[in-house]
């Protein structure tokens, strides 16, 4: 399917350098709206859906268990993993490489990190029935995640009816910082524990696209430790 351009090149940069990164440098968030136009972003969403209603979205896993305590009480998503060069994804991977322009632009001006690879895309759902997600951190061990990034396909969303804030707890502030999820809204935050957030229970079925960005660096030493961990482990069964 073919999209048309909805910003040039020269408008992604420009946003980047003008809006993003002094709103991370400053905030630790930032947020776009309109930045795909009605008929890309509805193709993201239409995507979105036909991978819901075909079954392909699964519960989200926790990283560890806590006994006693219930998934559901903690996140209530349904996910699925993408990389956009699978069948009927092209509007995602559209997507995908507008929001790799605009991250390239800004891993130059963005503190010392090294920015040079993603993960792949989170397709997720809140099925409406109350489900979120508890308040968290995205990158609390150092594993690589530097920068979260979220793009929204809700539309005629309203919070106060449906619910499904995202709140953002910025480090060190008396405030917070309640997003919306709202139709080709992009979300840009740092995924340390500078923010911790919480997705609030959604009451109407609530989609959205999550990738992160990696530091290389910090991405590289925690392989090492994952891998001196296991070869530990191996020694010790052994």
């Amino acid at each position: 399917m073919p999209f048309i351009e909805h910003v040039s090149d020269a408008d992604l940069e420009r946003l980047a350098l003008e809006r993003v990164v002094p709103a991370l440098q400053d905030f630790g968030f930032c947020y776009l709206d309109g930045v795909l136009g009605e008929v890309a972003g509805g193709a993201v969403l239409q995507q979105v859906i036909d991978m819901h209603r075909a079954g392909v979205l699964q519960d989200g896993l926790l990283v560890g268990s806590v006994p006693g305590v219930h998934r559901s009480s903690i996140r209530g998503d349904k996910i699925a993993w993408v990389s956009g060069a699978e069948r009927g994804c092209d509007a995602i991977n559209f997507l995908l490489n507008m929001i790799d322009k605009m991250i390239s632009v800004c891993a130059s001006r963005l503190e010392s990190k090294k920015i040079r690879e993603r993960s792949k895309a989170m397709v997720a759902c809140y099925p409406g029935n109350g489900a979120g997600y508890v308040k968290h951190v995205d990158n609390p061990n150092s594993d690589g995640r530097c920068i979260t990034c979220i793009y929204y396909l809700n539309k005629d969303w309203s919070a106060k009816e449906h619910g499904g804030i995202l709140r953002i707890f910025p480090e060190g502030t008396s405030f917070v910082a309640d997003i919306e999820p709202l139709f080709d809204r992009l979300l840009f935050f740092w995924s340390d524990r500078r923010n911790p957030h919480e997705v609030q229970p959604s009451f109407n079925t609530r989609y959205a696209i999550t990738v992160w960005y990696f530091d290389s660096e910090e991405r590289a030493e925690a392989k090492r430790r994952f891998k001196n961990l296991t070869d530990s482990s191996l020694k010790q069964s052994s």
